[in-house]
């Protein structure tokens, strides 16, 4: 079978590992997107396991369009009996980016037009709409004459995991969170701090990854389960198999906030997400948090001054970097910002910028190395080791020349 798995921008080489790992096969990358091969199981542990994911599709035609006219006689020669009956329920959803078809709800209502209208002509009567919760939901995308229609397997998009009962102001998309995660490279070899938590997002991200906990353990449902092909037994061994593949995590997560409110909203999540006694959770300023050992990976969401006002963002940035130096010597610290001119007063050279989006805001997902001592202290002791090896050297020659 055929699969595309949807993603954020930026997360797309995350995805394609997470996709190695469990087993798919051809996997090629596309914008937002990744496509694979493998079977029933595989779409069944995609759904169930995949962290960077936000729906999985199921392609089953591609075609040409000239117009809108054109894409209803097409959807038209599919026979819609194979894949719901006339007492289902249907949703559309559509994604264009196409002069010949420009607006993307008329798209999904011309599909869904020549569906129930095949039904009527053969049954005397149609399926109803469902936008919540379908029998069959539609995935139509359209770029310029090249259509690709695909059933979704996921239903509600994957980035509801379901543990987010309570929430703060401008909270962090799930997949986001687990996407910067992987991306920091974290072999969840150290400690993981978020001191400056809101929901507790990245944290419950970090706890499910360092225990392999599927992200979606908890979901009740998923849109293949209403499928007329739904393997009942197959998928319980595939869930079964993902909850026996937990593991023990040897280290530490640590989630703290100023808030009070946000201190409550993490511990109802934890709670939520089953993670009681994983993530040990404080109310504190960022200034005061300890280190709990010599290393460790901090990553943070702070306000970017944007949905989150600051009153002076560039003294806010700097504070951060400030106290990077000060109490964090020995660790690696991982800022998401789109305030891209405030980050700058943080004081420490990134040694790494990634891209991403946080909803329509662009951002930059930053490494900060917090060395041991003083970077500058540590290159004047590499370079006094170079002059000293360079003076042997020349000790060496002179000696040979004698």
């Amino acid at each position: 079978m055929n699969f595309i798995a949807k993603t954020l921008a930026g997360l797309e080489p995350v995805l394609i590992e997470e996709l190695k790992i469990l087993g798919a096969e051809n996997i090629r990358l596309g914008k937002r997107a990744v496509f694979y091969e493998g079977d029933i199981d595989l779409m069944y542990q995609s759904n169930l396991e995949l962290r960077t994911a936000l729906r999985i599709l199921v392609p089953i035609g591609h075609f040409k369009v000239r117009n809108e006219d054109d894409l209803y006689h097409k959807i038209g020669k599919f026979d819609w009996s194979e894949y719901m009956s006339v007492d289902d329920t249907l949703a559309v959803d559509a994604v264009t980016s196409s002069s010949l078809i420009r607006h993307s709800k008329f798209a999904a209502l011309r599909t869904k037009d020549a569906i129930v209208d095949q039904f009527r002509k053969k049954f005397g009567r149609r399926p109803d709409v469902n936008t919540e919760s379908p029998t069959l939901r539609l995935n139509l995308h359209i770029g310029e004459d090249d259509v690709t229609l695909a059933l979704d397997s996921s239903g509600e998009s994957l980035h509801r995991r379901g543990y987010r009962v309570d929430s703060v102001e401008a909270p962090i998309n799930e997949v986001l969170a687990a996407g910067m995660i992987l991306l920091s490279g974290w072999e969840c070899d150290c400690d993981f701090i978020d001191p400056m938590c809101g929901s507790g997002t990245l944290p419950i991200e970090a706890a499910m990854l360092a225990y392999n906990i599927p992200p979606q353990i908890n979901r009740p449902s998923f849109a293949f389960m209403r499928w007329e092909n739904f393997d009942k037994k197959g998928w319980e061994k595939v869930r079964e198999e993902a909850i026996l593949s937990q593991v023990v995590f040897q280290h530490k997560i640590y989630a703290s906030d100023i808030d009070f409110k946000a201190v409550n909203s993490v511990g109802y999540n934890i709670e939520k997400a089953g993670l009681e006694g994983k993530i040990q959770v404080s109310r504190e300023r960022f200034e005061n948090v300890i280190p709990s050992s010599e290393n460790g990976l901090l990553m943070m969401n702070p306000p970017y001054d944007e949905r989150m006002e600051l009153e002076d963002g560039q003294a806010f940035y700097k504070g951060l970097g400030d106290t990077f130096k000060k109490n964090w010597a020995g660790h690696s610290a991982w800022i998401i910002s789109s305030n891209l001119e405030a980050v700058k007063s943080v004081g420490l050279r990134p040694s790494r910028r990634i891209p991403l989006f946080n909803g329509k805001l662009e951002c930059r997902l930053l490494r900060y190395d917090m060395y041991p001592g003083s970077k500058r202290v540590r290159d004047e002791r590499e370079e006094m080791k170079d002059e000293i090896r360079e003076i042997k050297e020349e000790q060496k020659g002179t000696d040979e020349d004698w």
